[in-house]
């Protein structure tokens, strides 16, 4: 039997959570898109990305969980300014479950906390795999959207969710340094990996659109050149002083500051996103999960 095969048995036998679903395909849970967020680097405004992107998928009447899979940073809660009484910690502990760990912010987008304490995810047991297979299939009944906000840089726990992912959001800016990190994820991302995530492209702190679409335009040729990879662009983000203030109140700028230039091109990517017929049918949680496992135990 394979490794996911064999943690599902022991989701079933050992019944870690109450009123754990079953783990056949729930209904509607191909429906569910899992959109991953991430940056070669640090300190690029991906969180920020994250935050924002769900205030307006659920402005527009979605249902959106955020994953702080960021561990140790808590950025996400910070970004909301909402305290959390749990976090992926107890989940990982087993102490509650998925949905009674999540955090309901602003507009009621609902997030699941990095915590403080827990730095990688490379030596969880079997026991304890199995009982975040049983938390993250909880998300097919309660989200039409998850947003993982992965850390920045290539550590192993990034690059699995990523792998695993059906979807990858990747945020640079138009700093050298930046764009050639977000090469290296992306590079990463077709190693060994037998179905890479369609890449989408977004381009913060930029002076001007046609700064923004040089940036893309350089990063896109080198992926093509190199990976034999087309790259999507989902637009730019401009410098603004408006999102410094909101990070400063612990409030998303979408909120604070709606008519702001950097609220309106968060929300011009996000209807984006909602609009645009994906290249390839989301293939849901359950799979997603079976990839990343597969990839947690390589």
């Amino acid at each position: 039997m394979d490794q996911a095969g064999k943690l599902r048995d022991l989701v079933k036998q050992q019944g870690i959570v109450k009123s754990s679903p079953s783990l056949e395909r729930p209904a509607g849970t191909e429906n569910l898109r899992i959109l991953a967020v991430t940056s070669g680097k640090g300190g690029v405004g991906k969180s920020n990305f994250s935050v924002n992107l769900a205030v307006q998928m659920t402005r527009a009447g979605k249902r959106v969980v955020v994953v702080d899979a960021d561990f140790g940073l808590a950025n996400v809660e910070v970004l909301l300014g909402v305290s959390p009484k749990h976090s992926f910690n107890d989940v990982l502990a087993g102490t509650v479950s998925l949905e009674d760990a999540l955090t309901t912010g602003p507009e009621g987008v609902r997030f699941l906390s990095g915590g403080s304490g827990l730095t990688a995810l490379a030596d969880v047991t079997d026991a304890q795999m199995a009982v975040l297979i049983t938390g993250f299939l909880q998300l097919a009944d309660l989200a039409d959207i998850v947003i993982i906000d992965t850390g920045g840089g290539m550590s192993k726990t990034v690059t699995n969710f990523l792998k695993a992912s059906d979807e990858t959001i990747v945020i640079t800016t138009p700093d050298p340094t930046s764009v050639t990190d977000a090469y290296a994820i992306i590079k990463t991302l077709f190693t060994d990996n037998p179905r890479p995530p369609l890449l989408k492209v977004v381009v913060n702190r930029v002076e001007s659109q046609q700064e923004g679409q040089e940036v893309f335009k350089r990063l896109s040729r080198v992926c093509h050149r190199f990976l034999d990879l087309k790259l999507v662009n989902l637009g730019t983000i401009p410098q603004d002083k408006h999102l410094a203030k909101a990070v400063k109140s612990q409030e998303p700028v979408t909120l604070m500051y709606p008519n702001a230039p950097s609220s309106q091109s968060i929300g011009a990517i996000g209807q984006r996103l909602l609009q645009d017929s994906p290249f390839r049918e989301s293939s849901g949680i359950q799979k997603f999960l079976d990839r990343w496992m597969g990839f947690m135990r390589q």
